[in-house]
């Protein structure tokens, strides 16, 4: 079926049951940035692709609201489609709640997926659409007209060793319950998959590229529970969980387990990552607080057994980044060489790496005007063959038992124009910006993110989305509470926090550009006006020095560039063989 064909059957259904407005969002039942194939339900609807955006359908129209990162890509697959774009962010574009409270009338009905639909979504409609008396209908329409909707994922279940994590399940809950001590809440219902994969020391494979496990978990002050299908544990994750006092239960059973809760339960929800399916399970005589997940700050800031054992899994993972770079500059114009064959020769270099279990995400892999797409994603139909000339983006990443990873490097490949030269420069300049900030405890990741526009602003040049975000530890390559972004953000940098940065240029049939090193907050100098941090590069790739104009850069910023430099060769050397090694030693050479 075509996407109208679709979307008209879906108005069928609407009008079967009377609803007039139906709201397919991104996420699984879990609430999670990348799902696994059986929850893209709004990806088969509208043909969008991006891992980010809201399709609505009223009996007369339909649009898709999605972010900065992919107004290019659902502009190209939409194409065709009644669908219309509404591009989140930009002046005068209404979201999809004043959208909705604009079209519909007073007393039309809503239907949505209450096993896709956050806790929190649901109170900002009911409470922007409270003045027309809208009716809710939770009703989940995509079996009936999605044919042959792959299952659910379950895959095997095992144990992350504590020689990676560096706390026991034990330790881990321990510091959970003494946050409910001082809430005063004695349940605790996660439903996160991230959240709960760092609780219990567990990782799997239920979504591609992301080492969770589809599962719930609920914490009281006494006992902890998970909930997952329990003939995929392996017998050493069995052993583990039992010897932390962990019980086990059944997925499915998690709503009648938080529906048998004793009426004096003070329970603790993120309504962000908790379905409204599960939270109308809690008993109505329960008192619930709302707040951040416990666990999301706890695992942000990394102990210092994770920070170890990531400084050698970076180094490992800038190994295998700078053969590819090396094979790449050495093979362009000798072979034929695509975006998607570009990709899978990094991937076979991660795969040499000791503990590399998998891609981090989809790379970004894109050549010439597709790089301007930031989660452009090569398809056979689409991809381009790499030149002796322009610009290739690769933003890629590897998921090991001791760390994730998260680089992006945008390699010469031959002669540039002056704009991408220019460009190239105002890019690095923005990275440098940020990286080398000292800033005073207490500042947020939206306090210091004008650190890194501020060049590209004075140029009149902006990129829309954030400049950076918080990385899992053998988790989720997005992770929060603290990220760099406009979007105000009150979660303070500390010390130990992991976090990318990633400015860019992208235009618009032309090219794109992005930097992007991972860095740690770490403490720098405590004056009489208090204590100031400042940001380690943990990433290690030489900058490409062929697509620099050098008298645009200050000295600091060459004196930046140099010691990153510096570091790269010194970390790497000694992993690689003679002729690598040489050229990493050109292409780290002072400016």
């Amino acid at each position: 079926m075509t996407t109208n064909e679709k979307i008209n059957e879906l108005r069928k259904l609407m009008k079967e049951n009377n609803i007039d407005a139906y709201i397919i969002p991104s996420g699984d039942s879990h609430q999670s940035e990348y799902v696994s194939d059986h929850w893209k339900f709004r990806d088969w609807v509208s043909g969008f692709s991006g891992s980010a955006g809201t399709v609505v359908v009223t009996l007369n129209e339909s649009g898709l609201w999605t972010d900065g990162r992919y107004y290019i890509q659902a502009e190209k697959q939409l194409k065709g489609s009644e669908i219309k774009l509404f591009k989140q962010g930009m002046k005068d574009v209404p979201t999809f709640n004043e959208w909705l409270e604009k079209n519909l009338k007073e007393g039309d009905s809503i239907g949505f997926d209450p096993k896709t639909f956050s806790q929190s979504n649901f109170q900002k409609l009911n409470k922007d659409l409270s003045k027309k008396k809208i009716k809710f209908c939770c009703v989940d329409f995509s079996e009936n007209i999605w044919k042959n909707r792959p299952k659910i994922k379950f895959d095997k279940v095992f144990n992350h060793n504590i020689k990676f994590s560096g706390f026991s399940i034990s330790e881990k809950l321990e510091m959970v319950r003494k946050e409910m001590n001082d809430l005063k809440v004695n349940k605790y219902i996660l439903g996160s998959l991230d959240d709960i994969a760092w609780l219990f020391n567990i990782r799997g494979n239920d979504i591609p590229k992301n080492p969770v496990v589809m599962s719930y978990a609920m914490i009281s002050l006494e006992k902890a529970f998970l909930f997952l299908r329990k003939d995929q544990l392996d017998f050493e994750t069995q052993e583990n969980l039992k010897i932390n006092n962990v019980e086990v239960f059944d997925y499915e059973e998690i709503s009648k387990i938080v529906n048998s809760l004793d009426q004096n339960s003070v329970v603790y929800i993120d309504s962000n990552k908790i379905n409204h399916f599960i939270y109308t399970k809690i008993p109505k005589e329960c008192v619930i607080i709302e707040g951040i997940n416990l666990t999301t700050k706890l695992k942000a800031i990394k102990n210092e057994i994770e920070l170890k054992n990531l400084i050698n899994c970076q180094t490992r993972d800038g190994v295998a980044t700078v053969k590819f770079i090396y094979w790449l500059k050495n093979n362009i114009g000798k072979e034929e060489i695509t975006e998607m064959s570009a990709d899978e020769k990094l991937e076979f270099f991660r795969n040499e790496q000791e503990y590399f279990v998998s891609p981090s995400f989809d790379t970004i892999a894109g050549y010439g005007d597709h790089a301007a797409m930031m989660h452009y994603k090569a398809t056979i139909d689409n991809q381009y063959v790499l030149k002796e000339k322009g610009m290739f983006l690769i933003d890629s990443g590897g998921q090991y038992f001791d760390g994730t990873t998260d680089i992006t490097r945008t390699i010469v490949l031959g002669d540039l124009t002056d704009e991408e030269k220019r460009d190239f420069t105002l890019v690095l300049k923005a990275h440098i910006g940020l990286c080398s900030a000292k800033f005073l405890y207490g500042a947020t990741g939206s306090n210091l993110d004008i650190l890194a526009r501020y060049p590209l602003w004075k140029e009149g040049i902006d990129y829309k989305c954030g400049t950076g975000h918080g990385v899992g530890y053998f988790l989720n390559v997005h992770e929060g509470p603290h990220g760099f972004s406009q979007v105000p953000n009150t979660v303070k940098l500390e010390k130990n926090m992991i976090i990318t940065v990633e400015p860019g240029i992208y235009r618009e049939n032309k090219h794109g550009i992005r930097i992007e090193n991972t860095v740690v907050v770490v403490e720098d100098s405590e004056t009489e006006f208090g204590q100031f941090l400042k940001f380690n590069t943990i990433s290690y790739c030489p900058i490409d020095l062929d697509a620099i104009c050098i008298e645009m850069l200050d000295e600091n910023e060459k004196k930046w560039l140099n010691n990153y430099h510096k570091e790269v060769y010194e970390r790497l050397s000694p992993f690689l063989d003679e002729n690598i090694k040489l050229w990493l030693k050109n292409n780290t050479k002072e400016i």
